[in-house]
């Protein structure tokens, strides 16, 4: 069974291990060095109440987690997060990124956050899927914005309004 829950400091070397996975492995991530516990420690600290971090235990094993960033320190961009969502190797194809991405959007709609946009590098096509599922908008194609493992990488940008009046 698949459980969701805030996260908290202790899960972050999981939350380590993980991305430092798909730096190694994947174009998840344009980050091309691993990252320390300590580093990880100062990116979870530098999200609020309204950029939660979430975690998912598969039969209370840790499988995957996700997180909402603040698109820019800029305050008219206050409503708009940055999506990230990433499971674990031995986890994939179990729904824990659809169970994660779905809490993620009702958090984010919570905190009463207006857009949220995905980037998801060419060739991700689970995740493109996935963010669709979810109503999320393909509204455009960087072009060779990234450089990883030799090869130059498109990147889909992908968004999701929330009918919400402006406060």
């Amino acid at each position: 069974m698949i459980e969701i829950r805030s996260a908290t400091a202790d899960d972050i070397p999981f939350i380590t291990e993980v991305y430092n996975d798909a730096i190694i492995n994947t174009t998840a991530t344009f980050d091309t060095e691993v990252k320390s516990i300590e580093d990880r420690m100062l990116w979870f600290k530098n999200h609020d109440g309204n950029h939660p971090i979430i975690v998912a235990e598969n039969d209370g094993v840790l499988s995957g987690w996700a997180s909402l960033t603040a698109w820019s320190d800029r305050c008219a961009y206050n409503g708009t997060a940055e999506v990230s969502v990433y499971v674990h190797k031995q986890h994939r194809g179990r729904g824990i990124g659809k169970a994660l991405l779905e809490i993620l959007i009702l958090k984010g709609e919570s905190k009463g956050l207006h857009y949220l946009l995905s980037r998801i590098a060419s060739g991700n096509e689970a995740s493109i899927h996935l963010h669709t599922i979810f109503g999320f908008r393909h509204i455009g194609i960087m072009k060779e914005v990234g450089f990883k493992f030799g090869n130059y990488v498109d990147v889909h940008l992908m968004e999701l309004v929330f009918k919400a009046t402006a406060k």
